[in-house]
Formats: C-alpha cells, sequence, structure tokens
C-alpha cells in the first residue's frame, strides 16, 4: 500500500481520531462521539449544488436523529469562514436552521484518514489539483465502531432518509439481536436470525411467523 494512502477502513474498526476546527468551534472527535452515535459525512466542496441540497436536507431530518441519540457532523474541503457562507445559503434555499457542525477540511487531512478520496474521478480536484472529497458516510457507535460505510459519485446526492433507516435497523438489531429485510422500516417484522431454533424463537416471540426453516419473521412489540 502506497505511503499516502491510510489503511482501509471496514465495518468494526475503530473510528481514527482527530483533531479539527470546526463551525461549531474545535472538536477532538472522540470526545464529540462520547456516549452517542455520530453520523460522520463529508462533501467535496462549499457553493456547489449537489452538497447544499445535502446538507439542507439532514438539517431538516435532524431532529429525528437526535431523537435517537445520534449526532451529525458534516465535512467539506473548504475553511470554516467558507462554510460559515455556505450555511446562510443552505437554509435561504431548504428553509432549514443547520445547527451541527462542519469540519474545515482544506488541507484533506481527514479526508485521507478515511479514505474520502476520489481514485477514479481525475478532475475532481481543486485550483491546485488536490483531490476534492467524494461524498462518504461514516455511522459510528458509541463504541466508537464503525457500523456502516457508504461513498456516493460526486455527481450523486444522498437518500437521508435511508440513512435514518439504518441507524434504526442498527439500533433495532443492538437492542433485539435481530435482522432487518429489504426495504425495513421502524415497525416492520424483524426477522429471527438462524442461530436461534424455531423452539426458542417460538417462546420468545410469540407470534412469530415460519416462511421457511431459515426465514422467520416476527413484529416487535410498540415502543
Amino acid at each position: 500500500m502506497s505511503a499516502d494512502r491510510a489503511e482501509p477502513l471496514r465495518l468494526g474498526s475503530t473510528a481514527p481520531n482527530f483533531d479539527a476546527e470546526t463551525t461549531n468551534g474545535p472538536i477532538n472527535f472522540h470526545e464529540f462521539i462520547g456516549d452517542n452515535w455520530v453520523i460522520l459525512f463529508s462533501h467535496p466542496e462549499d457553493y456547489t449544488p449537489v452538497c447544499t441540497t445535502e446538507l439542507g436536507a439532514f438539517a431538516k431530518l435532524e431532529p429525528e436523529f437526535t431523537k435517537r441519540g445520534v449526532k451529525l457532523i458534516g465535512l467539506s474541503a473548504n475553511t470554516i469562514e467558507s462554510h460559515g457562507g455556505w450555511i446562510k445559503d443552505i437554509d435561504e434555499i431548504s428553509g432549514s436552521s443547520l445547527k451541527f457542525p462542519i469540519i474545515g477540511d482544506k488541507e484533506r487531512k481527514v479526508a485521507f484518514a478515511y479514505d474520502m478520496i476520489d481514485h477514479q474521478d481525475t478532475t475532481n480536484v481543486d485550483a491546485k489539483g488536490i483531490a476534492f472529497t467524494i461524498r462518504s458516510v461514516f455511522i459510528i457507535d458509541p463504541k466508537k465502531k464503525i457500523r456502516t460505510i457508504l461513498s456516493y459519485p460526486a455527481s450523486t446526492g444522498r437518500n437521508s432518509a435511508e440513512v435514518l433507516r439504518i441507524i434504526d435497523s442498527l439500533q433495532t438489531v443492538d437492542k433485539v439481536s435481530c435482522a432487518t429485510p429489504i426495504n425495513w422500516i421502524k415497525g416492520d417484522d424483524v426477522i429471527v436470525p438462524p442461530t436461534v431454533s424455531t423452539e426458542d424463537a417460538k417462546k420468545k416471540f410469540p407470534d412469530l411467523k415460519v416462511v421457511k426453516p431459515y426465514l422467520r419473521f416476527t413484529p416487535l412489540p410498540k415502543e
């Protein structure tokens, strides 16, 4: 592996720690995480159209993340001063009130640590020829372990509702020791994992539905 590339991060890796300046002041990332879930997501550059729509959407959804004990933190390859003006545009265009911090990563130090750099699109660079960050999403749990990694090209905006759905799935799985099927949303039936026998599953989940010996669904108690 070349000297300028960080070791690849995988699900279960400890999220690399770093100190950074943000729009809400300086942070130490692990201290920022504390006992919370955290979503770290990157943007190629300030004052760009797709990024503007994304940050407005996340700002509007922030109360829902907060209800789930999740903190949001963005990153863009520009200065804090640049971020400040851009946030005003985001709020004006989307009708949001963006409060979560955005990291200033002009030198791409955090971007390199988290391998957020696009190595395919050679045009995705700044005036100095330095690669911009791609649209990465890291969902990190209170133990500072990376639980989900999503990567999008600069041309494709993310789905903020999908990020919220993933949080719901991860937190449900941790609480109940289950699995969630395709397109699952909070309130839907979950899957009982194959490691639990059907006999034991019926004791634990009286409304168990057996489709196949290996595919069994159950509703969860309403919260």
